[in-house]
């Protein structure tokens, strides 16, 4: 009877080790991140500075139509999906192969309880869905949206995940906000009240042809430009000044997180996801130590 094969305790103590590194460096990272998110107050859309903000609210379309996710067709204010088709090597070993995938980069808008909405601008966030599926099917494309229930075996050489925020979600959101005012532009309102002028020939004649010959020469038309541009600037000045919030990325590498979640469940979350990582990185210390004192006796 043979001997069993000692256990090679120098390769478990390394890999031990490369682990623990790894996960106390995700750990220190996490917590730096988890006291971001727990530092920064959650505030009112409408009482909101231009900065970096937690802002709650539900997910709404920024037009009057909802989104429609690409394979399945349903509404939603956000979506992602991947498609991947079932591959065999030379020893028939399957594995699935991306051919495609795409996520959406259209604005929504996040409207709170007091009525005031901004947009939110999803490219480079890290997302939380509210729906994810995943279903196969015989061609490159679904032919319907998800079944209701996963069978237990799939058929099909494609394979389908769709990822969506759904339309009405409570959602959180972490990001830059930035607010934009729109002024207008003088030169377009310009050109607009001058073409409102032509439709009255006569108004326009009585009020800059100077000369009385039933025309307007290249010093009359200047005149009556230089009016059409004063009186639009002055209406532009005295019309409401249309103002938009966009959160986006932040410019200044703090994390862009959008979940649905209450503010205080993303905090929740954060901290559970570093206390994972300082885990880990404790059970590869003590796994370590272990094969090293293994290795150090044999």
């Amino acid at each position: 009877m043979t001997a069993p094969h000692p256990l090679p305790y120098p390769l478990v103590a390394a890999a031990a080790a490369v682990l623990a590194l790894f996960a106390l460096f995700r750990f220190f990272v996490r917590l730096r991140r988890d006291r971001l998110v727990a530092d920064t107050p959650a505030v009112r859309i409408r009482s909101a500075a231009q900065g970096y903000v937690k802002l709650t609210g539900r997910a709404m379309p920024a037009g009057p139509d909802a989104t429609a996710a690409p394979l399945s067709s349903r509404p939603c204010v956000w979506w992602a999906y991947e498609i991947a088709q079932e591959q065999r090597d030379s020893k028939g070993n399957a594995h699935w192969h991306t051919v495609e995938r795409a996520a959406s980069v259209e604005l929504f808008a996040l409207v709170d309880e007091d009525g005031a909405r901004c947009l939110v601008g999803p490219v480079s966030a890290e997302i939380t869905p509210t729906v994810r599926n995943v279903w196969y099917g015989a061609t490159a494309r679904p032919a319907g949206p998800p079944p209701q229930s996963n069978p237990l075996l799939h058929s099909g050489g494609w394979r389908y995940t769709e990822r969506l925020l759904g339309v009405g979600e409570r959602l959180c959101v972490m990001g830059e906000l930035r607010s934009h005012s729109e002024l207008g532009d003088v030169n377009a309102g310009a050109a607009a009240k001058l073409h409102e002028w032509k439709q009255d020939q006569r108004s326009l004649l009585t009020r800059f042809d100077l000369d009385h010959d039933g025309k307007l020469d290249a010093a009359e038309w200047e005149a009556a430009r230089l009016a059409a541009a004063g009186e639009s600037q002055t209406q532009t000045l005295q019309s409401a000044i249309s103002r938009e919030s966009v959160v986006s990325e932040p410019a200044n590498g703090e994390p862009f997180l959008i979940a649905p979640l209450s503010a205080s469940q993303l905090e929740t979350r954060e901290r559970l996801f570093a206390g994972l990582y300082f885990l880990l990185g404790l059970i590869g210390v003590i796994v370590c130590a272990w094969a090293l004192g293994h290795a150090a006796v044999s």
